[in-house]
């Protein structure tokens, strides 16, 4: 079957892929009302084409960071992918420099900053949780400025891990019935034996207890930092001259403090609605970012994006380019390296179609303009009279 939009690997990797691993990349926290919301709010962005314009030719190069990339979609980090496929991480890598974009690689990656970085050249930034012990921190950040990356992606909205009920279930029938994993799970997500979190290899992490039934969640839990504030966000910037982008912002208040602790970008971000259900969607929460901003910084959207249509709603809502990260390990278990280009290449031209159906020849060209969202025209609430 050809397949023709980047929403069909979803249930290709549903078929593929062991329940418990499906259920990891697709689930949100609780009642996963802001995972179904992260798509539907795109549908409330109209457009508002504009005709008679020669667009023979269309540009869509940008910058970021100072970085030319071929387009404004961009790779978002996404956790363990050799459980969606064995080349993992380095076939996303692959895929990435053959379409001229970025990759942001997972600090909780079954691949190395090494082993990514050997796959050729590429433009690669580096996702960063704060570890409780902040001497773990200065290594990983300074492993992943040795293997060339180019920006630390500072997640900020995980405290706690959210509760994600899909994977509180299936440890319950892994236990009856899976074989497939030797360790299962309390409320989290452990890897299967045979994989592991490559860049902690070799770093000095205390001992963890991998014969209970919690295994890397036990870990997660217990090393990310809690106490994380903006004070670390500067800290951050004394041991590394790499620019950093603030990833999990959803308001004006926290757009400004991150820009005042030094934030180089900001990247709009609900964790793939994975943490804190009933937050907005990140395209809703998007243009409240970019006022806040004011051009200080660049603003970037994470969650969500699934068209090419929904790249251009972004973009004239003020963002400066999107993160994937769901339609790369759907595609990825799929297809492999293929299956990534294949989404790129997809989201890449449905863009340049959309650009060309509104009249905008460049990336500068769409403005705000050019879509009508709902909430542009809000309907008067009734008061009934008493």
């Amino acid at each position: 079957m050809e397949i023709t939009n980047v929403s069909e690997y979803e249930a290709i990797a549903k078929e593929k892929l062991p329940k418990m691993v499906y259920d990891y990349y697709a689930s949100g926290a609780e009642d996963q009302w802001t995972l179904k919301e992260n798509r539907n709010a795109f549908s409330r962005i109209l457009f508002r084409p504009r005709i008679l314009i020669d667009v023979s030719k269309i540009d869509m190069t940008t910058t970021v960071l100072g970085f030319k990339i071929s387009m404004p979609i961009m790779i978002a980090p996404t956790a363990m992918q050799k459980m969606a496929h064995p080349e993992g991480e380095c076939a996303t890598a692959r895929a990435a420099s053959a379409a001229g974009t970025i990759m942001t690689l997972s600090s909780w990656a079954t691949s190395s900053v090494e082993e990514v970085a050997s796959t050729g050249p590429g433009i690669r930034f580096f996702q960063l949780y704060v570890h409780k012990d902040r001497n773990v921190v200065a290594q990983l950040v300074r492993r992943a400025e040795r293997a060339g990356f180019k920006a630390i992606a500072l997640t900020v909205d995980t405290p706690r891990l959210g509760r994600r009920e899909a994977d509180i279930k299936n440890r319950l029938q892994n236990i009856r019935k899976d074989l497939y994993f030797l360790h299962g799970l309390t409320c989290r997500f452990t890897l299967p034996p045979y994989l592991t979190l490559k860049n902690f290899e070799g770093l000095d992490l205390g001992k963890i207890d991998k014969t209970d039934d919690s295994g890397l969640a036990s870990y997660v839990a217990s090393q990310v930092d809690r106490s994380l504030s903006w004070k670390d966000v500067k800290w951050l910037q004394t041991i590394t001259s790499l620019p950093i982008l603030v990833k999990g912002v959803l308001t004006a208040e926290d757009t400004r403090l991150a820009i005042e602790s030094g934030a180089a970008g900001i990247i709009v971000s609900n964790h793939g609605a994975r943490q804190l259900d009933y937050v907005p969607a990140t395209i809703i929460a998007l243009e409240e970012v970019v006022k806040a901003a004011q051009g200080r910084v660049p603003v970037f959207l994470d969650g969500g994006v699934r068209r090419g249509t929904d790249v251009f709603k972004a973009l004239a809502l003020g963002a400066s380019g999107i993160f994937i990260g769901r339609p790369v390990v759907f595609s990825l278990a799929a297809e492999g390296e293929a299956g990534v280009r294949k989404v790129l290449q997809m989201l890449r031209n449905e863009l340049e179609l959309t650009m060309a159906l509104s009249g905008c020849r460049s990336l500068k060209e769409i403005t705000r303009n050019h879509i009508v969202a709902d909430w542009d025209h809000p309907i008067p609430r009734v008061v009934p009279r008493l």
